[in-house]
């Protein structure tokens, strides 16, 4: 991506560097004369062991897994013992990856990445097994610091679909208020208005009827509505 660049410092997506990158260069390559830095896994240190809890969280399919550890019995891989010291460990955290661009660097980088592209995608099988064959040939400054030395200089973040799913709108529901008490409303609702300019205000309007010779007055009704 940028081959005219000395130097690389290699970050997992999830994580977010909070140093000054030269002194990540300074601490793990300048003063260590090396130039490959890599932390080691915080918790495993043998590809065996590693191999089982891959199987175990369903990283990949175990039978590949299986026939790649078998590959490399055959090439002469050994479970992680105190005779390999001064290596640490056989299993690295491959989220941090600090390097110096010289060809020896390169070349381990390329080969590494053959073994992932040619078995499983699970780096950490693959790479003590590249680390160890390039040592027994040429002199490969390599470095592996430990992992809370590599929580120094980056700290945690999320996958970005992760970070889209925690600031996803949440819809919430709200009940409607209780509706407001109202006074009922008298609403009176006269009959037909007076007729005639002779009628004085406040009296009564009779009716008169006629039914078989008999004169029946009848007062007017009324209508009450409530609102």
């Amino acid at each position: 991506m940028v081959p005219n660049a000395h130097y690389s410092i290699w970050l997992d997506g999830k994580l977010e560097l909070v140093v000054d990158p030269y002194q990540i260069l300074e601490r793990f390559l300048w003063r260590k004369n090396a130039t490959f830095a890599i932390s080691k896994h915080y918790r495993r240190f043998d590809v065996f062991v590693e191999a089982e809890a891959n199987k175990a969280a369903g990283k990949y399919e175990n039978a590949s897994i299986d026939f790649q550890i078998e590959f490399y019995k055959n090439e002469g891989l050994t479970p992680y013992t105190e005779a390999k010291l001064p290596l640490i460990s056989d299993v690295p955290e491959g989220c941090v990856i600090v390097r110096e661009h010289v060809p020896i660097s390169d070349l381990f980088t390329c080969l590494w990445f053959n073994e992932v592209d040619r078995f499983t995608s699970r780096d950490q099988i693959s790479f003590s097994t590249v680390r160890d064959k390039l040592l027994s040939r040429v002199d490969f400054h390599f470095l592996m610091f430990l992992d809370c030395e590599r929580r120094n200089f980056v700290v945690q973040k999320y996958h970005r679909d992760i970070l889209e799913r925690l600031v996803a709108p949440v819809a919430i529901a709200l009940s409607p208020p209780p509706p407001l008490e109202t006074l009922p409303e008298k609403v009176a609702r006269r009959g037909p208005g007076r007729r005639g300019r002779d009628r004085r205000p406040g009296s009564r309007r009779h009716r008169k009827v006629v039914a078989g010779g008999r004169d029946i007055n009848m007062e007017a009704n009324y209508t009450v509505l409530f609102v």
